[in-house]
Parts: structure tokens; sequence; C-alpha cells
């Protein structure tokens, strides 16, 4: 850097791929310094869990659109591959930086990376400071009577509800420092985002991805216009039925902070301003239980690897042969809702949530498999793989989490189909072997002989394996 250039501020974005709303971007902007935007991809630092295959593709598309928009604004993204902690450091040497700003994570090995360099910033003179923008009430704000954190949902959630409302959210700057640059006049140099690879090629498996989704802020907008122009006034009963688009589907945009919970939450406010119906308020308990997961994972850093319930630990899973976990994986079970679901989780990178919980019970439950095999398949496989969200759901389901679901709480996914899924809309989109039987007996086929052709018999027999879930949950509780 020239030593005549001045101080520059370097933003570094991670989970937070926006303009609007963004804390840390929004202090630089008003600093009026030569802006270097930085998002570095680390699978390098200890204990950093790395991507998984739709997340990865997501997260091209949306740097992508971040590249553009910040480009649009005077500024430029800069894209480096390392360990955090060096790649900051020697970018804050190198463009003579005097400020580092970011947007506070919450996971344990993110925690240490960005406490490393904070420590780093001090010792050499910088000035680093980071911001609340991907939680509403971060953790360590709520806390029960004792001090403690909540290890239940609803008394979480009112202890959030009862405190301060959700800051109001920070419009887009307008205009973005242009970037600092060297004596001759060059931007520091960064990689090309075709290098790190991330899209499928062989083969290319993300053709209903793209069909589905539109990644980056734009979309993330307009996904949230489109729920509260339609499914948020019913969401409360919509959500239950996989047929139509009865959810927000914007859990990918929160999963890379393309849109932030308080420009939602402020949305429900502003769209139903005086007695908002019922339905909203079960959404925004929605968004809650995103962020009770974030303090499970903030309290439990291991949780995507260790029991919750430390009992668990006892708990005699069954280690699945290959075809069965194949089958699961692969949506051929036998039983059309957790292979509709299973299905769509394949094609578009996305599950409904009540075909979530009907395919995870059926692994865990009527297979008996540890749910860690489960939580690794959506991580690979979900757009909006979340690293809290994903394993507290799954610990929720097999009975090790915090405030889980009753271990005698056994998914029947031909009760769940017949009554969220009666007329078999959603089992016909992604079975299509099954389109030529009637409402009633698709929820069966094995029991429709020649017409179910080609669709494969059930792996195994609903009634034997809860009777030997029941019995083995049952041992557990006994000791």
């Amino acid at each position: 850097m020239d030593s005549g250039s001045p101080s520059s501020t370097l933003v570094w974005l991670r989970d937070d791929l926006r303009l609007d709303d963004n804390p840390a971007l929004s202090e630089a902007a008003s600093l009026g310094q030569p802006l270097i935007v930085v998002y570095v991809l680390d699978e390098d630092s200890p204990g950093v869990r790395p991507l998984g295959g739709a997340t990865k593709w997501w997260l091209h598309h949306s740097l992508t659109d971040l590249a553009a928009a910040l480009e649009a604004a005077g500024s430029r993204l800069l894209l480096r591959r390392g360990p955090a902690t060096d790649i900051i450091r020697d970018l804050a040497l190198e463009t003579g930086a005097s400020t580092v700003l970011w947007n506070r994570r919450y996971g344990g090995p993110e925690r240490r990376v960005d406490a490393g360099v904070k420590d780093w910033a001090a010792e050499h003179g910088l000035k680093a400071a980071s911001f609340q923008a991907n939680l509403m009430f971060e953790p360590w704000t709520v806390r029960t009577g004792a001090g403690g954190p909540y290890k239940v949902f609803t008394p979480f959630w009112r202890a959030c509800l009862d405190g301060s409302e959700p800051r109001l959210p920070l419009d887009a700057p307008e205009r973005l420092p242009a970037p600092s640059t060297d004596a001759g006049g060059r931007p520091p140099a960064g990689d090309a985002l075709d290098s790190w690879r991330l899209l499928p090629r062989r083969p290319d498996w993300s053709g209903g991805l793209a069909t589905t989704w539109q990644p980056g802020e734009a979309g993330a907008w307009q996904r949230l216009a489109d729920f509260l122009d339609g499914p948020a006034e019913d969401y409360g009963t919509g959500r239950d039925v996989p047929g139509v688009e009865g959810t927000s589907r914007l859990s990918p945009h929160l999963r890379f902070g393309e849109i932030s919970p308080f420009r939602i939450w402020h949305a429900l406010r502003e769209r139903f301003p005086h007695s908002a119906p019922a339905d909203v308020g079960i959404f925004r308990s929605e968004l809650g239980w995103r962020e009770f997961c974030w303090q499970l994972l903030y309290e439990n850093p291991q949780l995507a690897t260790r029991n919750y319930r430390p009992e668990f630990d006892r708990f005699a899973w069954q280690a699945p042969s290959n075809a069965e976990l194949a089958a699961w994986q692969q949506g051929r079970t036998g039983y059309p809702l957790v292979d509709a679901g299973m299905r769509q989780l394949w094609q578009t990178g996305w599950m409904h949530n009540r075909v979530r919980m009907a395919a995870a019970s059926f692994l865990v439950k009527n297979l008996l498999a540890d749910w860690r095999l489960g939580e690794a398949w959506f991580w690979d496989t979900l757009v909006d793989a979340d690293a809290a969200s994903n394993p507290a759901n799954w610990q929720w389901v097999a009975g090790s989490g915090a405030d889980a679901s009753p271990y005698f709480r056994i998914f029947n996914p031909v009760t769940q189909s017949r009554k969220f899924d009666a007329g078999a809309r959603y089992l016909r989109e992604y079975l299509p072997e099954l389109s030529g039987l009637d409402d009633k007996a698709i929820h069966e086929p094995w029991k429709a002989g020649g017409l179910a052709a080609g669709y494969p018999e059930p792996i195994v027999g609903l009634p034997e394996s809860r009777a030997r879930a029941l019995e083995t949950y049952q041992r557990l509780k006994d000791g």
C-alpha cells in the first residue's frame, strides 16, 4: 500500500450476503474511508464445518448476485480462500486498513476465529468491531431467572417477546466508498469465483435447484413479498399442507443472510399493523424457533455430533444396511410421503417441513438409525442447511435434543399423508409412477397390486418397526 494513501476500512462478510440491514456495511459507509469488502471461503480453520453440495451451489449464485449489487453501489467484492484469521490479517496489512468490521457469528469454531482476529487487531492498533445482524435475540441476552440458558422453547420465546421489540432494519447504503488501491491504482487481488468450483459438474445435478430458486438479495425480497401477499394470513394451517404453497420458503435466504430477520419481522408489522392474524404469530414463532436453535448451538458447539441429552449416548441405535440407507436417501422406502419428500429434497434442495419430520422420524425411529446419519445427509443436500437448525431439528425428532419430541411420538407416514395430502397432490408431483392410483390407494400402494408396478414394497413394516422403537426407547428410559 502506498504510505501516502488514506487508511481503509475492511468489511468481512460471512453469512450476511446483503446490502440491506447490514450493520457492518452501514458503519463502513458512514466512515467514508476507502473500502474493501471481502468474503472468505474458510474450510481450513479448526472445527469449521465444510459446506455441503447444495449450499455450495447456493453460495456461488449468492456471491454472484452480491458482487453485482456492490458494484452498482460503487464498491467491489473481493474473494479469498483459506484460514480466515490469516486471510483477514494479511489483507488488513496489505490494504493499510485501520478498521475491520463484521457481523457476529454464534458457532463455537467461528467465535474462536472472530476472537482471534479481534485480539490481533488490538495488538496492532487496528479498530475491530462486530455487530448484531442475523439474530434478533442474541444468545447471551435471553436468560432464565437463574441466569442460565433456556432448554424449552415456549418459555424462551415468551422471554423474547416480553423484552424489547427487535430493532428497526437499516436501509441499504445508496453509495459505498470506492475500494482502496495500491500506488498503481490497483485494488487487492482476489480469487475468481469459478476457481472455487462450488458448482456441480460431473454430473451436474443442479437443474431442479436452478428452476426452483433465485439465490441472492433480490430473490429474498421477492420471496418475502410473495409470502406477505399470499400464505402469511393462512400460515397456521397452510404450513402443514405440502401440496400447496403455504410456507414462506425464506429459509435458504435467511441461512445465507440475504435478508435479515429484523427486516422480515418489521415487514410483518407493516403489513398487519393492528391486529395481526394468529397465523402471523405462528410464523413469528417459527422465526423464534430459529433463534432458539442458535442459542442451543451457542451453548453446545458440538450439537451436530454430540447428543444434547447425554443419556442418549446409551441409546441402542441400529446401523441400517447400505440398502436401507440408500432407499431412504433415494426416496424408495415404499412409503409415499417419505419418498416424495426425499425426492423433493434431491430435486430442489428443499423439503416441506411437515414432510421433513415424517422422513426424519422414519429414519431414526422406524429404522432406528443414528440421527447423525440423517443430519449429515440433509447437511449435504439442503440449500437451507443451517449449522444450528439442522442438528437441533434432527435431535428434536430423535428425542435426544432440547425440548425434544417425546420418544413415543413416531410419525406414521400413511396417517400423515392421508391427513395433510388427502388429494395426493404432493405425492403425485414427486412420485409419477403412482399417478394411476386413486386418492385412497396412493397412500398405501403395496395394497394396489399391479397398479403400483415399478414402486418398491415397504422396506420395513410400520407396526413391527414402531414396536421395536418403543421397546428400545423404553429400555433407555428404564436405565
